[in-house]
């Protein structure tokens, strides 16, 4: 397969600054994108008075809300941006009904839905990844799990920590005999799209009974706990010894610094990698060969040795038609420059929620779908 040195070469830059903290097992040097597609910084264009607003993803919140509006409102003083952490699939909903400019996803619209609203756009402005993470006093390191353990722990198959299949992931480990607590995602989910998305792939009989969504029909166990957000996942899991759930990168710091540990995560290949950028970057070189046009794809279990199972593109969602030409101009002109990998796409902003930037090809592809913006 021939791959795009390009945006190897410009993933270099984005390494220098450093991996995901916290994932010492691997010594990958890391490579991170290509700035081919915009070397240098451009002047600010002017963009006329206008607000700009944003609900939905929890996990690409920490970028958009501390990363990305005090810096383009600095650029662009006359543009008031204001973004809530309600989850992808609100965000989603509120883009369709035109109650907000901006939804934030880690998943892509459904077919059904764009059938429904042919006039949105699903437009990727980074690649993310997603961890699983647990409390479980006493054990250190990084436990391997795999979709097939993690359906069944989920399903209530596997009860206990110490589960003979568990054991057999982990030799030499010595695993407590207490209840396994697994925690959800209790609203409208991109994460829990990504994390059953994996189930889905791993296990063909989780496939059958629960699939995968921003919003599914759990088992409903009577250990298992609802959280709402990504911040509210970490927190159920921070007060509850035993307990195990799925967390967006972009939280991983917090997370750590809270005492959770996080697995290493079996892939298409039957290693186990940690979410790394190195291991995040071999899985989205593969994925990036095949995105269409429109840019709705998933990235989850891609092949190869080094490739982390559970990645994919964070999405900005956007009607092509907007009420007015200050609306659409306002929205085309952040969402260049949000792409932009001297910009928005650099690794100033990208690498400390541990993000990779978009590679050249699907800039591009980003790029053609902003130029539909009209108003």
């Amino acid at each position: 397969m021939k791959l795009n040195s390009k945006w190897f070469a410009g993933l270099a830059a984005v390494a220098a600054v450093g991996v995901v903290a916290g994932c010492g097992t691997s010594n990958t040097s890391s490579q991170t994108q290509n700035t081919s597609t915009a070397n240098t910084s451009q002047p600010a264009a002017s963009v006329a008075k206008t607000t700009l607003t944003e609900t939905g993803s929890s996990l690409l919140y920490p970028l958009f809300n501390a990363q990305w509006i005090p810096a383009y409102h600095k650029l662009h003083p006359d543009v008031e941006m204001t973004a809530a952490s309600t989850g992808s699939g609100t965000g989603i909903s509120d883009a369709i009904a035109g109650t907000v400019d901006i939804g934030a996803s880690d998943a892509y619209m459904a077919d059904a839905q764009i059938q429904q609203h042919p006039d949105m756009l699903n437009i990727p402005v980074a690649i993310s990844a997603q961890q699983v993470m647990y409390n479980v006093p006493g054990v250190k390191g990084h436990l391997h799990l795999n979709g097939e353990v993690l359906a069944a722990i989920y399903e209530g198959k596997i009860q206990y920590w110490d589960d003979a299949k568990i054991k057999a992931l982990n030799p030499g480990v010595k695993l407590p005999h207490q209840v396994i607590k697994p925690v959800v995602r209790s609203d409208g989910s991109g994460d829990t799209f990504l994390f059953t998305q994996y189930l889905s792939k791993s296990s063909a009989e989780w496939n059958q009974n629960y699939g995968y969504g921003t919003t599914i029909s759990w088992p409903g166990l009577q250990t298992e706990i609802g959280a709402k957000g990504n911040q509210g996942v970490v927190a159920a899991l921070s007060k509850t010894p035993y307990s195990i759930g799925y967390v967006g990168i972009s939280w991983l710091d917090k997370a750590v610094q809270q005492g959770l540990g996080y697995a290493a995560l079996e892939n298409k290949a039957g290693k186990y990698v940690l979410p790394t950028s190195a291991t995040i970057q071999a899985a989205a070189q593969v994925g990036v060969q095949n995105v269409p046009a429109d840019e709705r794809i998933s990235l989850i279990d891609e092949p190869g040795a080094n490739s982390y199972p559970i990645i994919n593109f964070e999405y900005i969602i956007v009607k092509d038609d907007q009420p007015n030409a200050a609306k659409a101009d306002a929205l085309k002109t952040f969402l260049m420059w949000a792409i932009n990998p001297s910009e928005g796409n650099s690794a100033k902003f990208l690498t400390p929620v541990h993000f990779l930037p978009l590679p050249a090809s699907v800039h591009a592809k980003s790029e053609a779908q902003i130029e539909k913006i009209k108003g």
